[in-house]
């Protein structure tokens, strides 16, 4: 099938977990030969700090705006089996009036949908919504499951819901040798966010405070220079995507923290959990409903609601934990396993099937 996809950026990480995914769900769709056109526009942010500039097997096109890329995107949709538009795409109106005309499957994928019902809940403008809403959608597909799915159908107007979870690349993420420059008893990887602050304070930096004498590493952008660092953590900037391998098979353990729109709602994964858990590392995370139906706590990872909590985690072994935890990952949470659940999804939408005809090339 011919898939064309408008999102916020895959030829950039910098800040941005769609990318990741994004990398490793095209390079599977694309390895089980259907034909992948991204289109992102270039913002100056993602320029400055692009790290992919050609496709595993898809195409990407980085447009400067939407009036000089109109036509190629139309065509392009004219003639895919499946156009889909994503949460933060920067063109919403526009690139959902091209989706909306595109005679295949017509899809919405909110991978941001905790953010998009809390800032409907406040009262405040979602800006990557389509002025439509997703009625006029074949198929609105979420990163959230439970009950965000029927909150996508009650107030915004979904006809058909489905989730389509966070998945890993696991040719990328896998276990390494260790890197000197990584080494820590305890890694966090992840772009500063405010609602997830309090997390990073109380399970990371308030652990490093109480034991002065292990190693603790943070990698991600947009920390405030005036946020407390004791001498024992070191901070990094930005850890490439190629090298998360490296940094979390470094650390005897790894810290998730969930951002609390993502916690409040549930069902909402974290990509670098099924990263940390295909790199073999022993994962130590906070909660939030539905975390079970991805791992067992107890017995795949360890919860955490505490200081405490977390100092007691590093001074239990976790081997055993983190293997379960890889073993689970690669049966469920692979980006290939992904790609065929949005391939047998979009197959399945009964008011527009999708052909199946093998590709055949433009005159």
């Amino acid at each position: 099938m011919r898939f064309v996809i408008f999102g916020l950026s895959v030829s950039s990480a910098w800040g941005n977990g769609h990318a990741t995914l994004w990398r490793g769900l095209l390079a599977s769709l694309a390895s089980a030969g259907h034909e992948v056109t991204f289109f992102e526009r270039d913002t100056p942010y993602y320029a400055q700090h692009r790290d992919l500039t050609h496709g595993e097997g898809y195409r990407i096109v980085i447009y400067p705006s939407w009036p000089e890329v109109v036509e190629t995107a139309r065509t392009a949709a004219r003639r895919a089996d499946v156009a889909i538009m994503t949460s933060y795409q920067a063109d919403a109106d526009a690139a959902a009036e091209v989706v909306l005309e595109a005679p295949g499957a017509r899809v919405f994928y909110d991978l941001d949908t905790p953010v998009t019902l809390d800032l409907l809940d406040r009262g405040e403008p979602v800006p990557y919504l389509p002025a439509c809403g997703l009625g006029p959608f074949d198929l609105a597909l979420s990163y959230t499951g439970g009950p965000a799915l029927d909150a996508l159908t009650s107030r915004l107007g979904a006809r058909s819901v489905a989730p389509l979870y966070g998945s890993v690349d696991t040719r990328v993420h896998r276990p390494v040798a260790p890197r000197d420059v990584y080494a820590c008893d305890l890694s966090y990887l992840g772009t500063y966010a405010v609602d997830r602050q309090e997390g990073v304070v109380r399970f990371f930096l308030d652990v490093a405070e109480r034991l002065p004498d292990s190693k603790f590493v943070l990698g991600g952008p947009m920390y405030p220079e005036q946020m407390r660092r004791p001498p024992n953590v070191r901070c990094l900037p930005h850890v490439a995507p190629h090298d998360h391998p490296a940094f979390y098979c470094s650390s005897r353990a790894t810290l998730n923290v969930t951002r609390g729109a993502m916690a409040k709602m549930g069902y909402c994964p974290s990509g670098r959990l099924f990263e940390a858990a295909a790199c073999g590392v022993p994962i130590v995370s906070d909660t939030w409903p539905g975390l079970e139906a991805f791992f067992e706590p107890g017995r795949e990872l360890l919860v955490v609601r505490s200081t405490d909590d977390v100092i007691d985690a590093l001074e239990t072994p976790l081997g055993d934990l983190a293997r379960r935890a890889y073993d689970r990952t690669l049966s469920e949470h692979t980006a290939q396993r992904r790609a065929r659940e949005l391939v047998e999804l979009v197959r399945s939408i009964p008011s527009r099937p999708v052909p199946s005809q093998p590709i055949q090339e433009a005159p």
